[in-house]
């Protein structure tokens, strides 16, 4: 019994860092709670580059996509709108932490006729989807791309997350986790809307 007391007392410390660390790898909710926590230090903040809209060329980056009842629709469709679009899945530890500021971002602007939330799944399974949506209690709309998207657009990281102004430009694209919900971010989705 000592030897196992001085064995804790010894290697105490490292058995819980261990451990944390066994359930981060095994536990997509452990990993984005510490991800959600870590985007509470602002470091995640995301942010439109002003001057994309003046150098971007005229190429616009189109693709198609289809609602839960199957009605398929081009972002061609979605001029006059910013369109906020983020390609996720239920699985990814880092879109699940970011999923929170994005609902929150979607609450903001979820009425207003000048935006438009296009959140492509990547899941296989859409009951997954579903449940989880549920699960969390989150209201945004669920889409599904179809066909081929840009790689202007996606190139297959998740998340990744895409702005297009009214006339359908990229002004913000960005892979990783980000906190879509900051005052600042909201300040410049609104200058997009008064563009």
């Amino acid at each position: 019994m000592n030897r196992l007391l001085q064995f804790l007392r010894n290697n105490g410390f490292s058995l819980i860092i261990g451990i944390a660390l066994i359930v981060l790898m095994v536990s997509p909710d452990a990993k984005s709670f510490v991800l959600r926590q870590m985007m509470l230090t602002g470091f995640f903040n995301a942010s439109i580059d002003r001057n994309t809209s003046e150098d971007s060329n005229d190429s616009h980056v189109d693709f198609s996509f289809e609602d839960g009842n199957g009605t398929i629709q081009n972002t061609a469709s979605l001029r006059n709108k910013v369109v906020f679009v983020n390609f996720w899945a239920s699985w990814c530890p880092p879109c699940r932490a970011e999923f929170p500021s994005i609902e929150k971002l979607y609450s903001e602007f979820k009425d207003h006729p000048d935006v438009f939330f296009l959140m492509i799944n990547e899941d296989s399974d859409p009951t997954t989807v579903k449940a989880y949506l549920n699960k969390e209690k989150y209201s945004v709309p669920l889409y599904r791309s179809v066909g081929s998207v840009p790689k202007e657009v996606y190139s297959g990281s998740l998340p990744t997350t895409v702005v297009l102004d009214k006339r359908g430009k990229v002004r913000l694209h960005h892979t990783g986790l980000a906190n879509y919900s900051s005052a600042g971010f909201l300040k410049q989705i609104e200058e997009l809307i008064r563009e």
